[in-house]
Order: C-alpha cells, then structure tokens, then sequence
C-alpha cells in the first residue's frame, strides 16, 4: 500500500525514528502504526544485541535538584557524534527530568519509568539506538536525599557529581565542593567511610611497593660498590642491550644477574623479622593515601591558602558536613 508523508511524520512523532525507517516500517507494516512502532523497537533491540560489546564512552551527563533531592544521570551511546544531536540530548534531559520527579531508588527502577510519549525509559532508549545503530546505555544514575544539596555538570557534559550537606550551606561553596568531587574523584567523603576492601587493597599495595624498594636499595647498594651503574642493570632487556653497547662488559653484566639475584633473596628474607619497620611506612603510606584521596581531607581546589575541604567548610559554617557525594565521568 502506498505510504503517504504524513503517515510518515506521524509515526516519527511518535517514534522520532528517522524518516526512511518510518517510511520502511509503516511498508513492512501495511500501514498499521501499532506494528510499525514495534518494527522499530525491534530494530532497536537488534542493534543493541549486535553491538552489545561495543564501548559507550561518549554520551550526555546531567543533574537536577528539587528541594532536598539532587540526581545524577548518564545516557551514554559510542560517538560524539550521537551524543552531539538534538534526538540524544532531549531524550537525556527527558530521562534527567524523570528522575528527579519520580525519585527511583535504582537504575533498574528507573529504567521502568514512564516518559511523556508512553514509553518506558528503557523503551525509548531501545528506539533510539534503532535510530542511529550505536548502542545506547542508561551508563550511570545516582541519587540523593539530604537537608541541602548542590549538584555541578562539566561544561563539555561528561562529567558530574552531586553532594549531600547536613544543613543549608552558602551556595558557593557547596558548588565547590560538588566541583572538587567531580574535579578530584574522592574514594569517600572521609577516612571513616572509606569501604574495607580499598582499605585492605592500599595497604597490600603499600606492603609489596615497601618490599620492593627495600630489596631495590639493598641491591642498588651492592651494584653500586661492584662498580656497576644500577641503571644499566635495572631490567634484562637493558642488561642486553648496553652489553652491546659496550657500556657492560659481558663479566660485569654477569656478575650484575648474580647481585640482582643473590642480594634480593637476603633482603627478602631478612625483611621477615622487620614487621615493625614495614609496618610503619606501611601505615605512612595509607595516611598519605586517605589524606590524597578523601573528600574532607583533600586540599581544596578552591582555595587559595591551602585549606582542606573540611577546612574551608568549617571557615563558613562549623556546623555544616558532607554528608554523602556521587560522581561520574564518561572518562573513567
């Protein structure tokens, strides 16, 4: 049957699928809308099924806030191209507005609810992936529920957090402080909320880098007193290669593997009864670490006499806190 144009526009209204698949539907479809919008959904569920493995790390990140909640969303496709279109960018800010005011406690949830063209969130995501053939994500959503919240966007849209106060705070710096979580990527707003398994991963961490340089120094040492230069024996690529350079003699490259080998198994096992001393850089360490990557503890970007946050928080109100903060970035 023929297809006329406002049958066409029609369906991309209710689609906004581009004109050829409408076109392409409504044929296969006889005309019948309700089998063509389910043509299209289909074709949007085979792309997402083809390239199902294929990255999402462009995309739209945004915020709202209505009263004492703040949400954070990211809808996230393969191209900047996509991301760039008036299609993308309306159906994330539909998604963002949806979020604030139905308040989903998941992505799951959120995915399920209903936009003003009768479609799930989850539906329309589908539709469009139809439409451009890149995959597309529901990549990211966060939300948060506190006496006072401040949210801040990346001006190219990639990036976002949005934080959590105890009590009303000045606008500026809350927004600040919104800006140091998307800016700086705090593991936890303090060191008591850092989660144990990042904790017991630094300090494993911090245990093996503490061997390393301990052996490294004790066989740098002994390099260094049998006249060899410890960076030209720093690795066996380089043993080989500034052997033929004539930079080692074939002995001293030897005698350097036998160092290497004979100074670093000593080391090794004399380290065992050094719990204590090993335990103190150990714990240096993991202070250096919370104070580096904790939100209170950071040195706000902000400021220009090198306050902490929760330095230049309390200079505006000591009885203001963070309470909780989330963070994404298409980058990450």
């Amino acid at each position: 049957m023929a297809i006329s144009l406002a049958d066409i526009k029609k369906l991309r209204d209710m689609t906004s699928a581009g004109m050829m698949d409408c076109k392409k539907a409504l044929t296969e479809a006889d005309g019948d809308f309700k089998r063509a919008v389910e043509i299209l959904r289909e074709k949007g569920k085979s792309t997402l099924s083809k390239r199902g493995d294929n990255e999402t790390t462009q995309g739209a990140v945004l915020s709202r806030i209505s009263g004492g909640k703040a949400v954070l969303v990211c809808l996230g496709c393969e191209t900047d191209f996509v991301a760039a279109t008036p299609d993308f960018k309306t159906l994330a800010g539909h998604i963002a507005d949806a979020a604030i005011a139905a308040f989903p406690a998941d992505a799951e949830a959120l995915k399920a609810v209903k936009l003003a063209d009768g479609y799930s969130i989850e539906e329309d995501i589908t539709n469009q992936a139809g439409k451009t053939g890149e995959k597309h994500v529901l990549a990211f959503y966060g939300a948060l529920e506190a006496p006072f919240v401040s949210e801040y966007v990346h001006f190219n849209g990639k990036l976002g957090a949005i934080v959590a106060f105890n009590k009303t705070v000045a606008p500026k710096i809350a927004r600040g402080i919104a800006m140091q979580v998307a800016s700086m990527n705090p593991v936890a707003v303090d060191a008591a909320s850092v989660p144990a398994e990042v904790l017991d991963s630094e300090r494993t961490v911090a245990i093996q880098k503490t061997k390393d340089e301990q052996v490294q120094k004790a066989v740098d040492n002994a390099l260094k007193k049998a006249g060899i230069n410890p960076a030209h024996v720093d690795s066996e690529d380089h043993i080989e290669s500034n052997t033929a350079k004539g930079w080692l003699t074939a002995e001293q490259a030897q005698q350097a593997r036998e160092i290497i080998a004979k100074v670093g198994e000593e080391t090794l096992a004399s380290l065992a009864g050094k719990e204590q001393m090993i335990n103190g850089i150990v714990n240096g360490r993991i202070q250096k670490f919370l104070k580096e990557n904790t939100l209170m503890e950071q040195e706000y970007q902000l400021s220009d006499d090198k306050k902490t946050v929760k330095e230049a928080l309390a200079a505006i109100d000591k009885e203001a806190a963070v309470v909780a903060f989330k963070r994404f970035s298409l980058a990450d």
